[in-house]
């Protein structure tokens, strides 16, 4: 837009970054809080088959873990259109007004779609980025190579997906997610929570113990369940609002 003198007028600085605050419901502000509780659970009752075999184990776990993630989101969190998808547009001259949408409609549209939206991202951008992540950072590179996909794509369900469904694809959001320049929340706070458990989770791994929990990629995988149960709790009470300052 040009101002008065021809000079294009600067663009609107943009508002700072707030909390993700969950949706005000009975059901949201319990469920939260169930969520990362249900989250270990599956992992721990699996835990025994995976330090057997990972590859089954994680494999068999992926599909619980998306379903507990897509349940959180749809139920806790505001998607990111908010609730663009479920107005009701304005209605033109000439034009018969136009029922509205059922309550279920609004469901389906506002957050069970953006919901398996978000997973799909989360398995066509964020798992390829992780899995690449994992090699860079010591995963095998000559073998070895579907227990790293499997890795990588629980790390992105458990970190990405909460991320894409509240913040969407936004260039400008996701270089700020990087930088770490986002206030914390739980969906901050669980990203950076996995991130760091699956990095402190590989600690244990050169070890010399002996141990067959210490294969790969057994304390990855442990490390970023517990690391998003920690983060997405302190990140919705402790550390609410707080940004990651660098001196």
């Amino acid at each position: 837009m040009a101002s008065a003198t021809g000079i294009p007028a600067a663009p609107a600085p943009k508002a700072p970054a707030t909390p993700i605050e969950p949706l005000n419901t009975d059901v949201a502000r319990i469920y939260t809080h169930i969520h990362p509780i249900l989250v270990l659970s599956l992992y721990a009752y699996k835990f025994k088959d995976l330090v057997a075999d990972p590859v089954p184990a994680l494999l068999s776990t992926l599909l619980p873990l998306a379903v507990l993630q897509i349940a959180f989101v749809a139920v806790c969190l505001p998607p990111t259109s908010g609730t663009s998808s479920t107005q009701i547009k304005k209605q033109k001259r000439g034009e018969k007004k136009k029922a509205a949408p059922s309550t279920i409609e609004r469901g389906i549209n506002g957050t069970i779609v953006p919901a398996f939206l978000s997973l799909l991202l989360t398995t066509l951008a964020s798992t390829p980025l992780l899995t690449a992540t994992l090699v860079l950072f010591g995963a095998p590179v000559t073998s070895h190579h579907t227990h790293t996909l499997l890795a990588g794509a629980h790390i992105a369900v458990l970190s990405t997906l909460p991320l894409v469904y509240a913040h969407g694809v936004s260039g400008e959001t996701w270089r700020e997610v990087v930088a770490l320049l986002l206030p914390i929340d739980e969906v901050y706070g669980g990203l950076i929570g996995t991130v760091l458990g699956a990095w402190l989770g590989a600690v244990p791994i050169p070890l010399d113990w002996d141990r067959e929990w210490q294969k790969w990629p057994v304390t990855i995988v442990t490390g970023a369940y517990i690391g998003y149960a920690v983060g997405k709790l302190l990140g919705g009470t402790l550390l609410k609002g707080k940004k990651i300052m660098f001196e």
